[in-house]
Formats: structure tokens, C-alpha cells, sequence
């Protein structure tokens, strides 16, 4: 059989993902099963020069897909748009929990209406709920790495990613010891 067909005489992973780039496949080796993995193009809406958001979407090229960055701040939102990135999830959900105006206690975001909490963002997109990833017609808001791997499949094996500010993860590990 030719290299290009394999052994049942199918196009093999490589030609398959040449016609169709979106195609979902799964492989075969050595009698065992390997994950299955969807490429995709992720549109992914990110504070530039965030490690967060820099780990993420390192992830996500490492898993095979396509990653366009756009920036969160300069996007000209409108609210019918943002809203449909947050889905079912509670307005508090919506929210970066890192953002300056919601660790001083400026805004309660368990108190927000959701046109209240959009106008909000709108009007400082820092608040935001980062990243923002659109694949096709389905929008999420957040990196939640187990929700990403079922939707579009994530490579294994690779270090834990999530939506938590790095900055806060640091400040919450202890400190290092200063050499003697």
C-alpha cells in the first residue's frame, strides 16, 4: 500500500487534514487508542502582554490549532456581542477576578443586573473575564482547560493552564529563602 493511503487503503491523517483542516480524526498505533484531536482556528481575545493569556495560547498552538490573538482592550465591543461569550454562567462569572476595580472592593460583581455588568466592561474592558475564544459560532470566556479539551481537544501531557492571573498565583506561593 502506498504511505499516502495506509494500510486499508483510506487517506492517512496527513492528506485527510490537507482537504479538510477542521477535520476531526482520531489515530491508530500499536493497538492502542490515542486522544482524539480536533484542529481548530481559536479567535482569541486577550490583555497583550498578559503570561496568562501568552500560556494559554502557547497550549493551544502546542495542541495543533490555529490561534489568532486580537486584543480584549481595543475590540470595538457591542453588548449583544460580549454577552454571548458568558453564556449561562452567573455574572459574577463574567468577571476578571484579577482586575483592580473588583479586589478594592469598588464593584461587587454578585450586586450587577446583566445590562448593568456589560455597561461596566464596555466601558473598561479591563473587568472582562480573560480569554475571550471564539471557534466557529461557539464563544466561551475564561480558560478552563477541562471545558477547552472537550471542546476542541487539548494536547496531554502538558502543564496545567487555567484563567487565574499569574501575578496572583505568585503572590500566594511563599517566598523563597535567601541563600546563606
Amino acid at each position: 500500500p502506498s504511505p499516502a493511503r495506509g494500510r486499508r487503503g483510506g487517506l492517512g491523517p496527513p492528506l485527510k487534514r490537507l482537504i479538510n483542516p477542521g477535520a476531526s480524526f482520531g489515530f491508530r498505533q500499536s493497538g492502542y487508542r490515542r486522544k482524539e484531536v480536533r484542529l481548530a482556528h481559536v479567535i482569541f481575545y486577550e490583555k497583550p502582554g498578559c503570561g496568562g493569556n501568552a500560556r494559554q495560547k502557547a497550549l493551544l498552538a502546542a495542541s495543533g490549532h490555529e490561534v489568532e490573538a486580537r486584543s480584549l482592550l481595543t475590540e470595538p465591543w457591542r453588548a449583544e456581542e460580549l454577552r454571548l461569550y458568558f453564556g449561562d454562567k452567573p455574572v459574577d462569572q463574567w468577571f476578571n477576578q484579577a482586575s483592580p476595580r473588583l479586589k478594592s472592593g469598588e464593584i461587587d460583581p454578585t450586586a450587577l443586573t446583566e445590562p448593568a455588568a456589560l455597561a461596566l466592561m464596555l466601558a473598561d474592558p479591563v473587568l472582562i473575564r480573560r480569554p475571550l475564544l471564539r471557534v466557529g459560532e461557539r464563544r466561551e470566556a475564561g480558560f478552563d482547560q477541562e471545558t477547552v479539551d472537550a471542546w476542541i481537544g487539548l494536547a496531554s501531557g502538558k502543564e496545567g493552564v487555567s484563567d487565574v492571573c499569574l501575578r496572583t498565583e505568585a503572590s500566594a506561593a511563599p517566598k523563597c529563602k535567601t541563600p546563606a
